[in-house]
């Protein structure tokens, strides 16, 4: 060995809302559970996941964009309540 301190590597997800890339642990995974968005805080859902900034900007975007059901390949909408309230709660408990 030469002494050097390897980096390791940081995975890498999009956020499907603004589409920039940014480490996997900056973001929140969401599933899709029945025609749901369900916010996986642990990553360990089974299944398809999508990634977002927890910010109200991005996950309206997604929104806005139909991001989930493409990403989801579902056919139709998803309800996204649940990860608007996950999204708000973090806003408001953050200085």
């Amino acid at each position: 060995m030469s002494g050097r301190a390897r980096a390791r590597a940081c995975p890498e997800r999009t956020c499907v809302g603004c589409r920039d890339r940014a480490a996997k642990k900056d973001l929140l995974r969401i599933v899709a559970v029945e025609g749901v968005c369900v916010p996986d805080r642990r990553g360990t859902l089974p299944g398809r996941g999508a990634y977002v900034h927890p910010t109200p900007v991005c996950l309206d975007l997604a929104v806005r964009r139909r991001a989930f059901p493409r990403a989801f390949r579902g056919p139709g909408a998803l309800d996204t309540t649940d990860v608007r309230r996950y999204v708000e709660q973090g806003e408001q408990a953050s200085p």
